[in-house]
């Protein structure tokens, strides 16, 4: 039963990239705090490779201009500079983050990882039936992703608590709290582990 479930289970890593994760890019886009889960999302990733559910890496890359962002973040860009622009080393995943030949990355622009890209038509493709999601932020990408898996109707969503983070800790409780209310999963890295 167990090999069934996690062969119709994908992991969501959302936007483990350098320019929101490494203070050391001095990126306006970086989230304080969010270094802290770089180890959970590590040994997130590899707990999924070992039980055989598919990585998928869900990454920002925008245009040097910033064309194709959010209007309330085309400040950020200017003289082709800007957050996780394509080709970047802003856009590169944050160290001990490696994807896989065996692993899928979608690029999205926008909060959902559902939104706009080929991520839902990918999924039916595999026979996913079930979700996990890590990365950064929880009241945003993470979020809005949740919600929109649970609207296309996913099985089981699951949030790992402690592998998603945002700059203030009770925004993130509430966030939790909010998703586990939809039927939202929401265990922490050791309590998945023992699933």
């Amino acid at each position: 039963m167990a090999a069934t479930k996690w062969s119709e289970t994908a992991m969501l890593v959302l936007d483990m990239q350098k320019d929101f994760v490494s203070p050391d890019t001095g990126s306006p886009t970086v989230l304080p705090g969010a270094e802290g889960i770089v180890p959970t999302v590590i040994e997130a990733v590899s707990a999924a490779r070992e039980r055989g559910i598919l990585v998928i890496w869900v990454v920002r890359e925008h245009d040097p201009w910033g064309r194709d962002v959010e209007p309330f973040r085309r400040h950020l860009y200017s003289n082709g500079e800007g957050p996780a622009v394509k080709g970047r080393s802003g856009a590169e995943l944050v160290e001990g983050l490696v994807i896989k030949d065996e692993d899928y990355k979608v690029v999205k622009t926008r909060f959902s990882a559902f939104f706009a890209t080929n991520l839902h038509q990918l999924l039916q493709g595999c026979g996913i039936k079930n979700l996990v999601v890590i990365g950064i932020q929880t009241p945003n990408c993470v979020r809005q992703t949740v919600f929109d898996a649970v609207a296309l109707d996913y099985h089981q969503v699951t949030v790992v608590a402690d592998a998603t983070t945002t700059a203030v800790p009770q925004v993130h409780l509430d966030n939790i709290r909010d998703m586990k209310s939809i039927g939202v999963a929401t265990p922490t890295l050791r309590e998945w582990l023992q699933l």
